[in-house]
């Protein structure tokens, strides 16, 4: 096993693959535990205290911790996940959608639509977060401090969607 290891160190452009797969796994692991500016993390640990094996701790098993934590990545690829599926739903139901989507174009539209419709739906999300579960997590509950949780949030969706 190692020398398989060293042999494909050995070729230039299978080394640079490597790297780059161990430097964007280091980079998520890391927006793993950097939590959103502006958030009381007691609050938020004491609010998953309370919900032992509800559906918070679904979501930050899903998330790898990151939802517990309220970190930037705690939104993860959900969102891009269900926008795909909408998608696909929707091309199934629209025919025109469909034949648009297996053309030769198609599938870089769908792609491009796909990514449009993760940002729309991450700030939803984002919001819904910021507003609802962890309204009384944020430390100062003005208008701008909402908004710069939801754009954080956002934000590690679509680092997310780019790293994908």
């Amino acid at each position: 096993m190692f020398e398989t290891l060293k042999n494909a160190w050995k070729i230039p452009d299978l080394r640079k693959k490597i790297l780059f797969t161990f430097m964007m796994l280091v980079i998520y692991r890391l927006g793993a535990v950097i939590p959103v500016p502006g958030i009381d993390r007691t609050v938020v640990h004491q609010m998953f205290s309370g919900n032992a094996g509800g559906l918070l701790d679904f979501f930050d098993m899903m998330s790898g911790g990151a939802f517990k934590d309220f970190t930037i990545f705690a939104l993860n690829i959900y969102p891009y996940i269900t926008s795909s599926i909408i998608l696909q739903l929707l091309a199934i139901a629209i025919p025109k959608l469909e034949q648009m989507f297996k053309q030769e174009d198609g599938k870089k539209k769908m792609a491009q639509w796909t990514r449009y419709v993760t940002v729309i739906l991450a700030l939803i999300q984002a919001t819904a977060y910021a507003v609802g579960f962890f309204n009384s997590a944020i430390i100062d509950r003005s208008f701008l401090s909402i908004v710069s949780v939801v754009i954080v949030l956002t934000a590690g969706t679509a680092f997310l969607m780019w790293l994908g």
